[in-house]
């Protein structure tokens, strides 16, 4: 009974967070039935990620949103950004609660502040259980669905961030190169059979 007890009291604060290395509940974006998909590998310390989030897939979802489902994808660049991998797996913590596309703006809106100080501090401005994803990031239990996530990037030869993809095919980054891929994808499922 014991040994039961205890067992559980172990397992039980894992269990308030998702696991698993490719588990995610990070929703996309935009229509998540649409039949154009838009990727983005990103890395949420990447200066250059920040500026497309703001220029780019924002423009991108408010032009397109009913029409796409638009996904990112975590490609953290751990040798130039000391901080990547931390935000990368606090976002899926803050994604079990319902709050990763939340945590994800704060985070690029906040990006010059970027510390592990700074996750737990947006994790509760964002109302979310601070005990929860304090307890998540410090398990790592989302570093198996991060890197999976890399692993995905460089399998499809993503080199650096932002990398974009529009129903599989890479695409150089800006709204309008994006926009062209998009009208183009659109027009061919327009298409009859």
């Amino acid at each position: 009974m014991k040994k039961l007890l205890l067992t559980s009291l172990i397992v039980l604060p894992l269990a308030a967070c998702s696991t698993g290395s490719s588990d995610t509940t990070r929703p996309p974006r935009g229509n998540a039935n649409a039949s154009v998909l838009v990727e983005e590998f990103a890395d949420i310390q990447c200066p250059a990620c920040r500026s497309a989030h703001e220029q780019v897939s924002a423009p991108l979802l408010e032009k397109y949103g009913s029409d796409i489902r638009f996904e990112y994808k975590h490609f953290p660049l751990r040798s130039i950004h000391r901080f990547a991998l931390d935000a990368a797996e606090m976002s899926e913590c803050a994604a079990d609660q319902g709050k990763f596309w939340e945590f994800l703006d704060m985070a690029y809106e906040n990006q010059q502040d970027l510390s592990q100080d700074a996750l737990l501090e947006w994790v509760s401005a964002l109302g979310l259980n601070t005990e929860q994803a304090e307890r998540c990031f410090s398990s790592h239990s989302k570093r198996g669905t991060v890197l999976a996530d890399y692993k995905e990037g460089r399998d499809r030869d993503v080199g650096g961030t932002p990398t974009y993809f529009v129903n599989g095919e890479q695409v150089q980054t800006g709204f309008d190169t994006l926009g062209a891929a998009i009208e183009k994808a659109l027009a061919g499922s327009a298409m009859p059979l």
